[in-house]
Order: structure tokens, then C-alpha cells, then sequence
């Protein structure tokens, strides 16, 4: 049977040899490379799963080129997995070759069909949802202000949306990482990179009120955590994932809410505002300003449907409509 034509009747399943290597790359990944645990999973999952299609074609790790790559690829795309993913599976398959083949490993792919030109079709990037400046207002109103879990709720939402933190960010907060004086943060996010994040007077006040009514009430050791459960533990990220949906649900607002939504909402509102890309490409903690520019079509989409709007709202007036 061609190498090209996966069998039917049996499983795909990596060969042993491909899994001890792929092991060595993920301590690398993870230890050398310092990625997060989350990171070096969907890695795993990645590369499981292109390894997986090498044995159904009978083809080992060592042999396999871009052709059969491509072909994994274009099979999960017929299967109807998402542009962005196929890219991320590109990706993340690419660099796993970069490193076998700075390792020393020997390559024997067909003449011109190496696997480090992997590439993939650009995906359409779908613009972020964004929440309204009032959304946003009622969203970090919704906790209550006279419990401490509420007044940490609000804390948060308030950092989430006010100064743009990821919520691992939040979550690794530790009280000598937060100046209230001058209104920033000790932020370490992807990659380990370190930056100061800053934040305004309603997040500050917000913080204040945490700090120093809320806290003491739920701590009860030396945990050094910004943010605390109600066992006095640090509190986790899919602890603030959950009260934000819950506030969100709270404030009436239809579309899901995620930490992540409030991130999309502070760079467009920003940007709205003509804050300069650099200076949110900063406060993002983004590496490229490439990253950063999604948010100026969201901010000019967002300044054109205003204007369609106040324009549409005249000319009904002109009709004597309102």
C-alpha cells in the first residue's frame, strides 16, 4: 500500500520510538523554553496527533516531509477544525522538527520536502468581541460591596478590565507586586517576560477597598497572594473565569462573559480613546506590535457603527421620524 493512503482498519497510534523523542522536546519546552503547563500539553496533543497520522501511513517521524504535513493538515480541515488551529498545529509541528534537527536528529525526508518549510494558508482573523463602556461599568458594579468575596470580585473585574491583565496575570499576584501610590502592578505573563501594567483611579479604589476591608477577613496564613479564596489558598484562575461569567449573567448582559472578553475590551477602549498602539502593545504585555493591531479594526469598526448611527439618528430627525 502507498505511504500516501492511510489504512482504514487500523488505529493510529505513535510509534514508540516517535514518543521518546517527542518527550525529550517537551521537557525541553517546558524547562528550557519555560512554557506554562497548559502550553506544553496542547503541544503534546499537537504533535500526538500528526504522529499518530505518520503511523497510519506507514511512515516513521525520521522520513516524514512537508507533503505529509500538509496532507495531515488538509485532513483536518475536511474534518472542520478551525483555520486558527490548523495554523497553531502548523506551527507547533514546524518547531518540533526545527528542534530535532538542531538536536542532531537524522532527517530523511524525500529531496526538497523538508518538514521545516511546513507552512499554512493564513487564517481569517476574526475581529474580538469587545464589551460597551456601560457594559463594562454595570459588569464591575455587579459583585456586592459589603462582603469580602464581593469587594475581591470587584477588585478583580476592575484589574481585569482597567488594566488589561490576562487572568494567569491576576491569579499570580502577589501583594509586593502592587503599588497603589503611583497605580501599577509587577506583572509576569507569557514567556516569564516581565512588565509594570497600570491602572486607573476607579481599579485603585476598587483594590484599596479589597485590600484592606476584604482581605484580612479571608486570610489566615502567610499566603502572600493578592487574591485569596475563602480558605485563605490563592485564589485560581478558573476561580476568576467563573465570577466573571457570574457577573456577567449578574449585570444582564447577553453574550458570555470571560476574563479574556475584558483584556478585548480595555485595548479596544483605548484605542478608542487615541492611546497611542505602542503604549497598549505595552500594557498588553504583547511581544509584537503585530498582535496589538487587531484592536485598531475593532476601534475603527466600532468609530464607523457610532458615526452610522449619530448619522441614521439625523436624518430621521430631518424626517420629522422622532
Amino acid at each position: 500500500m502507498p505511504k500516501s493512503d492511510p489504512p482504514t482498519d487500523r488505529r493510529r497510534e505513535p510509534a514508540p520510538e516517535a514518543l521518546a523523542v517527542l518527550d525529550r522536546y517537551l521537557e525541553h519546552i517546558e524547562h528550557v523554553r519555560r512554557r506554562s503547563e497548559h502550553t506544553v500539553r496542547n503541544y503534546r496533543a499537537d504533535i500526538e496527533a500528526f504522529l499518530a497520522f505518520l503511523g497510519a501511513v506507514d511512515t516513521s517521524f525520521d522520513e516524514a516531509g512537508r507533503r505529509l504535513g500538509r496532507a495531515h493538515l488538509g485532513e483536518l480541515r475536511a474534518a472542520g477544525v478551525a483555520d486558527s488551529s490548523i495554523k497553531r498545529r502548523a506551527t507547533t509541528i514546524a518547531a518540533f522538527y526545527r528542534w530535532l534537527d538542531r538536536e542532531g536528529v537524522p532527517l530523511n525526508p524525500a529531496p526538497g520536502d523538508s518538514m521545516l518549510r511546513l507552512r499554512f494558508p493564513k487564517a481569517t482573523r476574526r475581529l474580538p468581541h469587545f464589551l460597551s463602556t456601560e457594559e463594562a461599568a454595570d459588569l464591575v458594579d455587579a459583585p456586592e460591596a459589603d462582603t469580602p468575596s464581593g469587594l475581591r470580585d470587584r477588585a478583580i473585574l476592575e484589574l481585569l478590565y482597567g488594566a488589561g491583565l490576562r487572568v494567569s496575570e491576576v491569579a499570580a499576584l502577589n501583594q509586593r507586586d502592587v503599588d497603589l501610590t503611583n497605580r501599577q502592578l509587577h506583572v509576569t505573563g507569557k514567556g516569564d517576560r516581565s512588565r509594570i501594567a497600570l491602572f486607573g483611579a476607579p481599579a485603585a479604589e476598587a483594590l484599596r477597598a479589597y485590600l484592606d476591608r476584604a482581605r484580612p477577613e479571608l486570610a489566615t496564613g502567610a499566603e502572600d497572594a493578592v487574591f485569596l479564596n475563602r480558605s485563605g489558598g490563592r485564589l485560581t484562575a478558573r476561580s476568576i473565569q467563573r465570577l466573571a461569567r457570574r457577573s456577567g449573567m449578574q449585570a444582564g448582559i447577553a453574550q458570555p462573559v470571560h476574563p479574556h472578553l475584558l483584556r478585548h475590551s480595555f485595548a479596544t477602549h483605548m484605542l478608542e480613546g487615541e492611546a497611542d498602539l505602542r503604549v497598549v502593545q505595552h500594557l498588553l504585555g504583547h511581544s509584537s506590535a503585530d498582535t496589538t493591531q487587531i484592536y485598531t479594526a475593532v476601534a475603527h469598526r466600532r468609530r464607523e457603527a457610532l458615526i452610522t448611527s449619530a448619522l441614521d439618528r439625523a436624518r430621521r430627525t430631518e424626517d420629522g421620524e422622532e
